[in-house]
Formats: C-alpha cells, sequence, structure tokens
C-alpha cells in the first residue's frame, strides 16, 4: 500500500516538474495559493519524501511488479 501511495505522490510531482519545464506553471501552487502556502509545502514535502521512498526500490530483493500484487 506504501508502495503504490509513493509511486502516485511521484507521478504528481513528476506531471507537476513537467508543466514547470514546459509551461512555468506550478499546478501545485496555482491550486493553493502559492509556493508558499503551507498546503503547498506540504505537498511538497511528501513528493520528495515519496522519491526518497521509491529510491528503496532500486536496492529490494522482489521485483518492482510486486507492488501491483
Amino acid at each position: 500500500m506504501w508502495d503504490k501511495i509513493a509511486l502516485i505522490l511521484l507521478a504528481v510531482g513528476g506531471i507537476n516538474w513537467g508543466l514547470v519545464g514546459v509551461f512555468q506553471l506550478d499546478l501545485v501552487a496555482w491550486m493553493f495559493g502559492g509556493a508558499a502556502s503551507i498546503i503547498s509545502r506540504l505537498i511538497y514535502i511528501l513528493v520528495a519524501v515519496s522519491a526518497v521512498w521509491c529510491i528503496s526500490f532500486l536496492f529490494r530483493r522482489d521485483s518492482i511488479s510486486d507492488v501491483g500484487a
């Protein structure tokens, strides 16, 4: 379950960074009142924690395909 949540948050972060790079639009900041708002900062922190969590996939012995099981 935690793996799926981390992957979803990482996808949100990746899409947000893609929008920043292509359109100069920070969707998280736009939706929640600016990059300095507490909700935006919380989302940024959760995305960063999920990225660190997903790095652990590289060092696990089980297959990443087991995440869906």
